[in-house]
């Protein structure tokens, strides 16, 4: 990693979104109304995500299972670097860290790399170690990807609406708390995170 790059919380990495790589987001693969989606509202406005299971089926059940529990609902963007991504999904407001399920296997692919707009879950140094926390990339993070230095960074989805709010996000003001560095001197809280109802086919 480079030397941004703080270990001192899980770091994360891992997505999609390819404009123009082979299968990263086409129809060919799985068709857009069929894909799920999910509604995020944080302090800072809303954005909203479009999952691929087809693609990365383990991190996205394991995402979804988190959403339905109820689990993001009140925790923050704990680690914000401009330029590079914003991270969250594993802290609460008083930054204290939050009770997870047991890790999931990395599934990163060449297919989904790490392109602006694209969430991938967190993880340690273990590529096999992520748990609740994901991260936004900002910007392409070709770094990140699978096979660039090691196993790489499981992207899952896409912002597909609300980019501003994840610009704005990567804007505020940060500093060094709890130990850990790049997090908001005000939080930014997920207030909710929702499984959006599919389109009426008719």
């Amino acid at each position: 990693m480079v030397k941004r790059l703080r270990f001192v919380t899980p770091v994360l990495f891992g997505l999609l979104l390819v404009l123009g790589a082979p299968g990263a987001w086409s129809q060919d693969q799985a068709a857009d109304s069929d894909l799920p989606k999910v509604r995020v509202i944080t302090s800072e406005g809303a954005f909203t995500l479009q999952l691929r299971p087809d693609v990365a089926p383990k991190t996205v059940a394991n995402f979804l299972r988190y959403v339905q529990e109820g689990f993001y609902d009140g925790t923050v963007f704990h680690r914000v670097i401009p330029g590079f991504m914003i991270q969250g999904g594993g802290f609460n407001e008083a930054l204290a860290r939050k009770s997870t399920h047991a890790p999931i296997v990395n599934e990163a692919t060449a297919t989904l790399p790490n392109l602006r707009g694209t969430i991938a879950m967190a993880r340690t140094r273990d590529p096999n170690s992520a748990t609740s926390q994901f991260f936004i990339n900002v910007v392409d993070n070709d770094f990140l990807n699978a096979g660039v230095r090691g196993p790489g960074y499981a992207v899952f989805g896409k912002v597909i609406e609300g980019m501003g709010v994840i610009d704005a996000i990567a804007r505020v003001r940060t500093g060094y708390t709890r130990g850990m560095a790049d997090v908001p001197v005000e939080p930014v809280v997920i207030e909710s995170v929702t499984v959006l109802p599919e389109a009426d086919p008719s």
